[in-house]
């Protein structure tokens, strides 16, 4: 069967699950065409990605004439469905703050996607996000592109669901995709009941194998790693704040940021303000092997944030038999258990921040081992790439009719 993917940007650094899901779904026999609005050659350093890169329709490639002009031909060849998309567009634009013009402009771009969708003869289209990209595809479909579907992860979807017309882009879908049972518990409010049956969970994916054989615990001064975009939801200047009061009874602590963004100036002002210029190390964004070993380099990873959906990193940290501390949002405790796999703690609060590192430096090494070995026999359990990918291909072959794939057969799963 041949589906479609379609992304705003892709591949991109914080996108890899996005990746691996596609081709674990190739694996079981689909063939994907990948499509993708913008291009981001300029931000990738992963090899996978590279080569993803090269596998990647991007529309926006084309000329804006030929994109203007194969707008204006489905509005000759295809007038009614055209309407009914303008009219659309228009509706979703007037609720929206990037406006109406802004989605006309999804309108044109859903033209040339739903042409390819047909030449190219693709039978289902999948989306990843419930912002830009599901407004596109929802389009597409409304001009007589494929049947849809897309993967919500919050929090963007979550602050702001009438603003992206949410409601409406999963009455339109054949299904929607949450990663945690809490954010489908957050698509269930923007919908009457009768589409709830539309509504599934699809745990965002690892690879087992990359994680075959944990590296113990470091030796030495505690270390932990925060891995993730410099942004205000990602809470790094409050762990700035709340380290500066743990350096006091743990002067050789030390932190790694992994990742970059807008914030970097602010944040790197404030570690130079309260003198951790030593205690805290700035990496940018580096490739997934450069994470593993940033994991295996750390006894915990620690995520702040103050939104999330439910990320990727904590299921590599628990994978990789490391504990977690992270704040009590999302689906974040679907997967952290506080006191048996790491800690939870409000968000926004410095102070219970700032505790829980005190408690993870007093921790013992065995009951940090006991805590990392935990975590990974919960998430290769519950998010192994395969298994998760599967019910994905299980829920499109339903869409169109067709009966399930043969039970998959999974490799050896890696020795927990």
């Amino acid at each position: 069967m041949k589906i479609g993917y379609l992304v705003n940007t892709y591949p991109a650094p914080s996108h890899s699950f996005i990746r691996r899901e596609i081709q674990a779904l190739e694996k079981q026999g689909f063939e994907i065409h990948r499509f993708a609005m913008r291009d981001t050659r300029n931000s990738l350093v992963d090899p996978s990605d590279i080569d993803e890169y090269s596998k990647t329709e991007y529309v926006l490639h084309s000329s804006k004439l030929s994109l203007i002009a194969g707008a204006f031909k489905t509005m000759l060849t295809q007038p009614g469905d055209a309407a009914k998309a303008l009219v659309q567009a228009i509706s979703s634009g007037r609720k929206s703050d990037m406006g109406v013009l802004r989605h006309l402009i999804y309108f044109i771009e859903a033209t040339h996607v739903a042409a390819q969708c047909k030449t190219r003869k693709i039978e289902h289209l999948h989306a990843h996000f419930g912002t830009n990209s599901a407004a596109v595809a929802m389009l597409a479909k409304i001009l007589g592109g494929a049947n849809y579907s897309f993967t919500v992860h919050g929090p963007e979807e979550f602050d702001k669901p009438k603003g992206i017309d949410l409601g409406q882009k999963i009455r339109h879908s054949q299904f929607t995709v949450a990663v945690s049972s809490f954010g489908r518990s957050q698509l269930s409010r923007w919908v009457d009941y009768d589409h709830w049956s539309k509504l599934h969970v699809v745990h965002c994916g690892i690879e087992p194998n990359l994680f075959a054989e944990p590296k113990p615990l470091p030796a030495g001064d505690i270390r932990m790693v925060a891995i993730g975009r410099l942004v205000e939801q990602k809470g790094q200047l409050l762990l700035i704040e709340a380290l500066s009061s743990v350096v006091a009874a743990h002067p050789n602590l030390h932190l790694t940021l992994v990742g970059d963004g807008e914030m970097r100036g602010e944040i790197e002002a404030g570690i130079k303000s309260r003198g951790l210029e030593k205690n805290v190390t700035i990496t940018g964004w580096v490739d997934e092997a450069r994470v593993r070993q940033e994991l295996a380099d750390a006894h915990a990873l620690i995520m702040p944030s103050f939104a999330e959906g439910l990320p990727m990193v904590i299921m590599e940290a628990m994978a990789a038999a490391r504990p977690v501390v992270a704040t009590y949002i999302a689906g974040i405790p679907e997967l952290v258990q506080s006191g048996v796999n790491g800690w939870l703690v409000p968000a926004g609060d410095a102070n219970s921040l700032a505790d829980a590192m005190l408690q993870l430096g007093e921790t013992s090494p065995d009951d940090l081992q006991a805590m990392g070995d935990a975590n990974r026999a919960r998430v290769l359990q519950r998010h192994d790439v395969d298994v998760e990918a599967k019910k994905l291909g299980e829920l499109i072959l339903a869409s169109v009719g067709q009966p399930a794939a043969q039970p998959f057969v999974a490799q050896e799963t890696a020795k927990l």
